[in-house]
């Protein structure tokens, strides 16, 4: 039976390429694929973005061989991007609770 760490990873491939594979290139986001991945898969991130050119700018910071396309390595940067961003978050709340 697979770790939930092993859950964890296969669903980030899982989802990466469910919207790689719209646009016929497998192994890499448009900018057109990574929208429609943060609106469906990250729209809580993107609703308390108060830019309308995030996606723009969160396209541009990932795709650093600057191809105009995100490939799995660079999408992962985002994902440790949020989850540090998230984890931060997690330790402020954990210990505003422990004070209670």
């Amino acid at each position: 039976m697979p770790s939930d760490l092993e859950i964890a990873m296969e669903s980030l491939i899982l989802v990466f390429h469910r919207y790689a594979s719209r646009d016929g290139n497998a192994s890499t986001l448009s900018k057109r694929d990574l929208k429609d991945l943060m609106e469906n898969e990250l729209s809580n991130f993107l609703r308390c973005q108060k830019d309308p050119e995030a996606v723009d700018k969160i396209m541009k910071d990932l795709d650093v061989n600057s191809d105009g396309q995100v490939d799995f390595e660079e999408f992962v940067s985002l994902v440790v991007g949020l989850s540090i961003a998230c984890e931060q978050c997690y330790k402020v709340y954990m210990a505003k609770e422990s004070k209670k």
